[in-house]
């Protein structure tokens, strides 16, 4: 028999071994730090389960950003110095799990337009020199559908070319032809064979993250700057890491496209076609914001705008007649100090998103490469070489090209060319406005302008 104390005592435990597991709140939202260009931070609270293309609608819908396929969140790998995209549907949580507990490592978040682009015109992503079909393939490559057979189909086109390549234990570079499958990166051992018992297989995307490295020559020692990486998954250091080089910046990203499309196949596709989740509106309102008015100044006195069709048109004229009289008042100036008046009058050109003042040949190109090297971004800076002029810096063929934007007197009236004062304009605001709809002497017209994105 027992007694009541040790039938108790076991009642207790049956009840004990009948609760519901219950898991604590705090394990259902993590804190993690996202940080921006300037490497300015800020510490969001986010569910476990979160993937990388909540955070960017979250950070989109804070900042009213109208673009947001192309923000981006990144894997920051400080120490080693290179970086990667988080494809919008990744884990997070499962990201930064691959982290040693002391590891300088980071989330970054800025745009991105080369994200996607490859969707939209592959040919600019994908030399012909470096794309082929498999010899045992007897299907003709459709340029227009390249990035669909890289995708979809059972027989898809291979990348191929030179790369420098460096064990991590070595201090050496030897340049070895390379070929990019579905399966996997081959190299040859026996110059440009891609006879199957000619090659060795280096990686599986499966096992590896595409890292692109920014300063190869310095970290690394490579012969240029174009350096890529293909780091373990599960590894947290830097011992089980292939890393190439390529010659120039348009065969990188070649290679590193090509590898994002084979590693996540449809998913990066359907990434792409997925729409932004459409914002709710806020439902409160400030008092200020409620009592604004549109008001039209033209004429003698004010008058209310009731019209809401009317007011586009009202301020879309009223900027106008500001630019004429500034133009006006500008070319009253013929003295010889006039340029020094020119130069000194508030522009408006000050408040664009486009323009960023006093920065370097160096860091444009850099601000460019980050922001995806696609045809059309571009920035206008003022120029460190000739004072009173600027510079219009433009991506095109996955270069950063500058063009010397000068001040133009003729007859004491002053205006801005970088066409030899072929093409005029009364200020930086309309010169941008002409070239992003007419190509002029650009290799290309204005399409995206640089933009940092806040947090």
């Amino acid at each position: 028999m027992l007694c009541g104390t040790e039938v108790c005592s076991m009642n207790f435990r049956a009840r004990r071994a009948t609760l519901p597991a219950i898991t604590p709140l705090c394990l259902h939202k993590r804190v993690i730090k996202i940080y921006h260009e300037d490497n300015s931070s800020r510490a969001v609270e986010v569910p476990s389960d979160i993937v990388a293309r909540d955070i960017c609608q979250l950070f989109a819908s804070k900042s009213l950003c109208m673009d947001e396929q192309c923000l981006t969140l990144y894997e920051h790998l400080t120490p080693l110095g290179m970086e990667r995209i988080i494809e919008d549907h990744e884990s997070i949580m499962e990201v930064t799990s691959c982290w040693g507990m002391n590891a300088d490592n980071r989330l970054h978040f800025r745009r991105n337009y080369s994200k996607y682009e490859f969707f939209r015109n592959p040919l600019d992503f994908f030399p012909d020199h470096m794309v082929s079909m498999p010899a045992e393939s007897n299907r003709a490559m459709d340029p227009s559908q390249l990035v669909q057979m890289f995708v979809s189909s059972s027989t898809c086109p291979e990348i191929h070319g030179h790369l420098h390549s460096k064990d991590v234990s070595r201090k050496s570079w030897k340049k070895f032809y390379f070929i990019l499958r579905r399966s996997g990166l081959y190299v040859s051992n026996k110059g440009t064979s891609k006879e199957p018992w000619h090659l060795q297989l280096i990686a599986d995307f499966s096992e590896f993250n595409i890292f692109t490295i920014f300063t190869a020559k310095k970290l690394h020692g490579a012969p240029t700057d174009f350096g890529f990486c293909l780091k373990s998954m599960t590894c947290g250091s830097s011992r089980d890491m292939k890393v190439l080089c390529a010659d120039d910046e348009q065969s990188r990203t070649c290679w590193i496209t090509a590898m994002r499309l084979f590693k996540y196949g449809m998913q990066l596709y359907h990434n792409f076609l997925l729409p932004p989740q459409k914002q709710k509106p806020s439902p409160m309102r400030s008092i200020s914001e409620n009592s604004l008015v549109a008001m039209d100044f033209s004429g003698q006195g004010s008058r209310v705008i009731e019209n809401p069709c009317e007011v586009l048109s009202v301020a879309v004229e009223e900027g106008l007649a500001w630019r004429r009289k500034s133009w006006q008042r500008l070319s009253a100036h013929g003295s010889p100090s006039a340029s020094h008046t020119f130069l000194a009058t508030p522009a408006v050109h000050l408040a664009q998103p486009w323009f960023y003042g006093k920065l370097s040949r160096d860091e444009a190109q850099r601000l460019i490469a980050q922001q995806g090297p696609v045809d059309g971004l571009f920035l206008v800076r003022e120029s460190q070489s000739k004072p009173n002029s600027f510079v219009l810096s433009l991506c095109h063929t996955h270069k950063a090209k500058h063009f010397q934007i000068v001040p133009v007197e003729d007859g004491g009236v002053f205006f801005y060319s970088l066409d030899d004062a072929q093409t005029r304009f009364a200020d930086l605001t309309q010169l941008v406005d002409f070239y992003q709809l007419n190509r002029g002497v650009l290799p290309c017209t204005l399409k995206q302008h640089c933009t940092r994105t806040t947090l």
